[in-house]
């Protein structure tokens, strides 16, 4: 290492387990961030203050004032300008670690480009809202054995556990089906953040372990996290399951789906909208909405407030219905104002 890379990194380099192997280990890593919400702005920080080598930052959604109680890149101007949360996390990485490759990708993971935006990483980090994602994500994962780390965060209590393929159960060998009925958000039970903190900075400790080549089925551990009770438990990560569809039978649903229909988003007042597959002028479109509302766009997204709602739309004709979970409503909104 040069002088000022040595310097930049001396203090975990001097840790034993580390040496300088370690950080050639992770210099040369490739990790994917899937969503960069409370847990992944912190995977981001921290894994470039680290000094990875690459990142691939995924999410769909951009900055609301809502965010910055517990999302660690962004501020009042990201908020204010709308930027894409890839976007602003990857502008607040740059001004960390200029020597980080970043890349940004503003778009929903979904079965048609999971190969594309997970491609070539050697590990990846959940940092989503949704069982729908997170088993995507296990279905690549377990099918190309690349490990994952999944981690989940509400009101006070957070869960983490690694995930990797051949050595430990999957996520579908532990979850077979998304929970049934109500289950609470950050909407419904809010969230503090040292808990998105504390699950975040576990799973980036696992993912130094497995980066630098020290984690194992024996070390595997699910863990629970409860700040507001004081309290954190763990048990062993079981094994493969023979009968699991995915890690057992080889089985990837999840990954031969189509584009994914309008979903209210977890925990927002919100509903996405992805049908249209053909990308937007949005310099084109803020002409024509600025005669019915308070428009205002920049080269990654367009925000039309209504007195209702709360319309963003972003270039590949994706949009994002805040003011109501009614698929029918937000459909009708979208084709109200955006087109069919």
């Amino acid at each position: 290492m040069d002088t000022e890379t040595a310097d930049r990194y001396s203090r975990q380099v001097r840790f034993r387990e580390w040496g300088e192997e370690g950080q050639r280990k992770l210099s040369a890593a490739t990790v994917a961030i899937v969503g960069c919400g409370a847990l992944g702005t912190f995977h981001a920080s921290a894994l470039a203050r680290a000094g990875v080598g690459r990142l691939r930052l995924i999410d769909r959604d951009y900055v609301e004032l809502s965010n910055l109680q517990r999302q660690w890149l962004y501020d009042e101007a990201s908020a204010q300008l709308v930027l894409p949360k890839a976007v602003a996390a990857k502008q607040e990485i740059a001004r960390v670690n200029h020597a980080v490759d970043v890349q940004s990708v503003v778009d929903d993971l979904t079965a048609s480009n999971v190969e594309e935006h997970l491609a070539e990483a050697d590990l990846i980090l959940d940092g989503t809202d949704n069982f729908e994602t997170r088993y995507l994500i296990n279905d690549f994962a377990v099918r190309e054995s690349i490990p994952w780390v999944y981690g989940g965060a509400v009101g006070s209590y957070g869960i983490s556990m690694p995930i990797l393929p051949g050595m430990t159960a999957c996520f579908r060998c532990l979850y077979p089906a998304p929970p049934a009925g109500s289950q609470p958000t950050c909407e419904t039970d809010g969230v503090i953040n040292t808990i998105t903190a504390i699950v975040a900075a576990w799973q980036v400790s696992l993912a130094y372990r497995i980066l630098l080549g020290y984690a194992g089925a024996e070390s595997a551990r699910i863990t629970h996290f409860d700040v507001w009770g004081g309290e954190t438990r763990q048990i062993r990560m079981p094994g493969p399951s023979s009968g699991c569809p995915t890690c057992g039978r080889r089985e990837f649903p999840f990954l031969n789906g189509q584009r994914r229909v309008p979903i209210s988003l977890c925990g927002r007042n919100a509903v996405q909208i992805h049908e249209r597959m053909r990308p937007i002028n949005l310099v084109e479109l803020q002409s024509r909405l600025e005669k019915t509302g308070t428009v205002r766009a920049n080269e990654f997204a367009l925000r039309l407030s209504l007195p209702k709602y709360e319309i963003t739309v972003f270039p590949d004709g994706r949009a994002i219905i805040k003011g109501t979970q009614d698929v029918g409503v937000a459909r009708s909104l979208y084709a109200q104002y955006i087109g069919a």
